[in-house]
């Protein structure tokens, strides 16, 4: 697991849950969040092992980590992961929704059972986990969401599930931006392009395709989503924004 060496320690005293925290953009997040300083819980459903690695790394900065499983696609387990987390934690201050799924193909592919799928842990696992985040965030509670580039700009077919689900959530960021923003919360939306990890690698099958249309022509890494996720966990008058880290894929 790579991590960053660099820290300002601007979030000591603070708590977070990232959902999906237990490898790619989530694991590095949780890192990245614990060496500035907060205790962090990650949500998983399959990866109980990699979970395990990532507690064990936040536990070795000194912070306190709780790994939880809990599926995005079941609406009270979304929820009920907010709650096991304030009980582990004594609070919760930030929470990343992180975890999705990205299911590509032919529109007149896609059955129902595909639709209510994505749907379900795009987007309600997102609106659950939030509301249910925004009963315990204090003055100054962040909600940072990880949406795609492909809201920004859909550079081939095949995407339409996938984009419209990740498209659901600027509305609700900047939705909740306004709605939680006299409580001095705020809700900002970061638009990953494409990154290496273990479900979309730098030497995958299509990585050539889809570094060549990034202006940096190359891939991300996670490190620098959770750059922008770090700084926004910490940004007092930024709120309701879409931050696209995504090597110039929408330029």
């Amino acid at each position: 697991m790579n991590s960053l060496t660099n820290s300002s320690g601007t979030l000591y005293g603070k708590a977070a849950l990232v959902t999906g925290g237990s490898r790619g953009i989530g694991a590095a997040t949780a890192l990245r969040l614990a060496r500035e300083g907060a205790d962090v819980a990650v949500t998983y459903v399959n990866g109980k092992d990699a979970a395990a690695d990532v507690v064990r790394a936040v536990e070795a900065l000194g912070r306190r980590a709780v790994a939880l499983r809990a599926d995005a696609a079941d609406a009270a387990e979304a929820a009920g992961a907010v709650t096991a987390a304030v009980r582990a934690l004594g609070r919760l201050d930030i929470l990343v929704n992180n975890a999705g799924v990205g299911l590509l193909g032919p529109v007149e592919t896609l059955s129902a059972a595909d639709v209510d799928r994505v749907l379900a842990v795009n987007v309600r696992g997102v609106f659950m986990a939030s509301r249910a985040a925004a009963a315990h965030l204090p003055e100054g509670g962040r909600i940072i969401t990880v949406g795609t580039c492909m809201t920004q700009r859909v550079p081939g077919p095949g995407g339409t599930l996938y984009a419209m689900s990740k498209a659901a959530l600027v509305g609700l960021t900047k939705a909740l931006a306004r709605e939680l923003g006299g409580r001095g919360i705020t809700a900002n939306i970061v638009h990953p392009g494409p990154i290496d990890t273990d479900l979309n690698p730098a030497d995958g099958p299509y990585a050539s395709g889809q570094a060549a249309m990034t202006a940096l022509g190359r891939f991300g890494t996670a490190d620098e989503v959770a750059d922008t996720i770090a700084h926004l966990a910490g940004a007092a008058y930024v709120t309701g924004a879409e931050f696209a880290v995504d090597g110039g894929h929408a330029a």
